[in-house]
């Protein structure tokens, strides 16, 4: 029979090479605010100073620990991933607060406030390396109470500090640690404010909205699906049950970037960020763990960047997920896989109904259009619309013999259409291709008048008003549409 020998890891090399896990600054900082609001806390305060002594702390006011469960907690492997967890609890391998801290620093202290009784515990890189153990320094009463913003939790009668002392990893790159905390809490920024949006701005009235704050700056919500656009195309969602569990699948067609205005178009990640950011964004217990994937599902096209699917997921499935310890990766298990695949294809065709018709849908005929976009078996063709009032009025205003000349410009013009030119333009820069002027009202009035004049009858021209509306180019002026119809109805 084998014998069992217990085979402890040397502790200074284990802890220094669990350094080189890849935590980068704003993940490292989200997986300490996943333990402040599985602690039910409602208000994060995240502080850093790289002046004097330099320090991170994030400042919750959760439920706080014991003195035995702040003990606990510091242990690396505090509970095994395979445990049963409550809904809302973000954790999962009893590693991430631990990790993610000694990624940035070497001096991580967890102070915390709970049933009257303050305690506070620290791992410290050096003094592992000294005593060649798993040594964790256990404060006394005047230690913890000597910590930045112990008053904090204190009188709040709960809470929890977690800090970063001896900060290293922060200048790398960046020439100092004021350079590298200044630069790198401007991410910080941009992450919290996209990974945690749903808690920042909660989406369904059950759930209670969790503040968070940068240096004492309120974070605001970043919604990667703007779903609070008038533009925004929100398809009906599907679930998919899988070992008594469900997963939900909420698929969003964005606004064409026409109809945006530029803050919104940063929310939706810029113009650049617009096609690398399609995709699946997938949520684990309202938490954002992975975005801007289609899970080699499909690929990423440029008609398909307004497409974006909110997968929600229970931590009850974390396995099937294979999801990482930085919770930055995952993979849907295959049954999820194959009705995300068939999901691809119909929100797929949303996105490019949205981007070719600029926001329109695809079978809306309730506006006049200039350009007329024809499916046939062999392709797309786009034609001038001879319907068009503007066209119906210059064929009336030719002679007959003209006709065929200007039937003929309409179809070179059809054929020599700069698609390929179009597409490399709107691909690399869109807003570069200019697309609308902003046409003044005299301008649109006199069009109006022209189209008028080029109607028959009273009839006519009472039906042309009552349509300007929806035809193009005043489709697209609607404020000044009214005013033109205004006039024309009582001049």
């Amino acid at each position: 029979m084998a014998e069992e020998r217990e085979h402890a890891p040397y502790a200074p090399a284990l802890v220094e090479s669990m350094r080189a896990v890849g935590y980068s600054l704003e993940a490292a900082v989200a997986d300490l605010i996943d333990n402040s609001i599985s602690a039910r806390a409602r208000n994060i305060r995240v502080r850093f100073s790289p002046y004097g002594v330099p320090y991170v702390a994030i400042i919750d006011d959760g439920r706080g620990m014991t003195s035995d469960g702040l003990v606990a907690a510091m242990r690396h492997g505090s509970r095994s991933p395979n445990d049963e967890r409550a809904l809302t609890d973000l954790g999962r391998f009893g590693l991430g607060m631990k990790t993610a801290s000694l990624a940035h620093c070497r001096k991580l202290t967890v102070a915390t406030f709970a049933e009257g009784v303050l305690s506070a515990a620290s791992w410290d890189l050096d003094v592992i390396a000294r005593t060649e153990k798993w040594t964790l320094l256990i404060l006394d009463r005047g230690e913890a109470e000597s910590l930045p913003h112990i008053e904090e939790i204190v009188s709040q009668g709960q809470g929890t500090i977690v800090y970063w002392h001896n900060i290293d990893r922060l200048g790398i790159g960046e020439g100092t640690i004021d350079d590298g905390m200044r630069v790198g809490m401007v991410r910080v920024r941009e992450h919290l404010s996209l990974v945690f949006h749903r808690y920042l701005q909660p989406d369904e009235p059950s759930f209670k909205r969790v503040a968070i704050s940068l240096n004492e700056d309120p974070l605001d919500a970043r919604d990667p699906f703007l779903s609070e656009h008038v533009a925004t195309h929100k398809l009906p969602s599907e679930t998919v049950r899988i070992e008594g569990a469900t997963v939900t699948v909420q698929p969003y067609i964005l606004p064409h970037f026409s109809k945006l205005t530029p803050s919104e178009l940063e929310l939706a990640g810029g113009e650049e960020g617009l096609r690398r950011q399609q995709g699946f964004y997938v949520y684990r217990s309202r938490r954002l763990i992975v975005w801007g994937s289609w899970f080699r599902l499909a690929g990423h096209e440029e008609l398909t960047k307004l497409a974006r699917v909110r997968v929600d997921i229970p931590n009850s499935l974390d396995p099937l997920w294979t999801l990482d310890i930085k919770k930055s990766v995952a993979s849907p298990p295959a049954v999820v896989a194959q009705n995300l695949r068939r999901i691809i294809t119909r929100i797929a065709q949303g996105s490019r109904r949205v981007y070719t018709y600029r926001g329109r849908k695809a079978n809306d005929d309730s506006f006049v259009h200039v350009w007329d976009r024809v499916e046939q078996r062999d392709g797309i063709e786009y034609r001038v619309n001879r319907q068009h009032p503007m066209i119906t009025a210059v064929m009336n205003a030719l002679d007959g013999s003209d006709i065929p000349l200007f039937e003929s410009l309409l179809r070179t013009l059809e054929s020599l259409l700069p698609a390929e030119a179009l597409y490399a333009d709107m691909a690399s820069n869109p807003r570069a291709v200019i697309r609308e002027a902003t046409a003044p009202e005299e301008e649109l009035f006199d069009l109006a008048g022209r189209l008028k004049d080029a109607c028959r009858d009273d009839e006519q021209r009472a039906r042309l008003i009552q349509s300007l509306a929806i035809l193009e180019p005043f489709v697209h002026y609607p404020e000044v549409t009214r005013s033109i119809i205004a006039r024309m109805q009582h001049g």
